[in-house]
């Protein structure tokens, strides 16, 4: 069990290439709602590895939901204990509406195609039942509600619940049933979707934008603009044609070592970048991220105008590069 967190991240990263995805540079950068991205097809994934998964606190739950959504993508974390103790294999703990799992069900999941069955929450170890199969298997015995709830231990409005609303049930009481009809009723759980079912009740995160804030130029643009606080960009732009990367800062070393990693990180997640630089600047671009002065910025008249910009500072870049 990999207990240096650069080293669990080695582990994951060699994990995902087994299994086909391309991943980013590790975000090193602090602070981070993310370490890194992959992608196999369509397929995008936003991962944060801890060694305890007691680490992961919902301000970046939040934001890593959010970013993901903006990105057309999924969140998970991936760890090795919580509580002091092992994550088990098989089971997906979900945390602020956030699958977290350790190495060997990423494995499994990515490499095996095995998904797992139980997920821990609040109060234990849960399975989603199949209510159809339930049903169907609970009247091929000619077994009446009733006695099926009283040999699982349970109410007959429980029973109810499984088959008509495919409430969840504990991992106890689901295994019992599944002894008493021979049958396997337990749904396995799609990692990449858990925050869609458990996110009801976790509150959203409204970011306003001043009016004479550098982004608020973009929204003016016509452009919708997520702000970012724990992300190697500033903000996620974008409209009906593009999603782009967005970083914001003067220029120095730390805005050349932003830029280089939101490029890296815009080829995984087939977004463009572009950073606002507040001042001069003689390069028009970092690798594959697009610079424009803020002055420049405030010239545009729209979104459409502001990609031909991008497009035409990159068409520069490759035309240097060929001569």
């Amino acid at each position: 069990m990999a207990k240096n967190k650069d080293l669990l991240i080695d582990e994951v990263v060699q994990i995902l290439r087994k299994a086909g995805f391309v991943t980013s540079a590790t975000c090193d950068i602090r602070p981070r709602c993310f370490d890194l991205a992959a992608r196999r097809d369509d397929v995008l994934i936003l991962f944060k590895v801890y060694y305890n998964i007691d680490g992961f606190n919902n301000k970046t739950a939040v934001e890593m939901r959010e970013l993901a959504k903006h990105l057309a993508a999924s969140a998970v974390v991936v760890g090795s204990i919580a509580r002091e103790q092992p994550l088990e294999t098989g089971v997906t703990y979900i945390r602020y509406g956030v699958s977290s799992i350790n190495l060997e069900t990423l494995y499994d999941y990515f490499i095996e195609e095995i998904p797992p069955l139980v997920y821990a929450a609040p109060g234990g170890l849960y399975v989603s039942i199949d209510g159809d199969v339930l049903k169907e298997a609970r009247k091929s015995k000619s077994i009446s509600i009733g006695t099926l709830a009283s040999e699982a231990g349970v109410s007959r409005r429980t029973i109810s619940k499984y088959e008509e609303e495919g409430m969840d049930a504990s991992v106890e009481v689901a295994f019992k049933i599944e002894d008493i009809l021979d049958v396997a009723i337990s749904q396995s759980i799609d990692i990449l979707e858990v925050h869609a079912l458990h996110t009801k009740d976790l509150p959203p995160q409204p970011i306003e934008l001043e009016a004479d804030d550098t982004l608020g130029i973009l929204k003016d643009l016509g452009l919708d603009v997520y702000m970012t606080k724990q992300a190697p960009f500033k903000a996620v732009s974008h409209n009906a044609d593009a999603t782009m990367l967005t970083g914001v800062s003067i220029y120095n070393k730390t805005m050349v070592k932003r830029a280089q990693l939101m490029s890296n990180i815009s080829e995984v997640t087939h977004t463009q970048s572009i950073y606002i630089v507040e001042g001069k600047c003689k390069p028009k671009s970092i690798e594959n991220t697009v610079l424009i002065e803020k002055r420049e910025l405030s010239k545009v008249e729209s979104s459409d105008d502001l990609l031909s910009i991008m497009d035409a500072k990159k068409s520069s870049k490759q035309k240097l590069i060929e001569q």
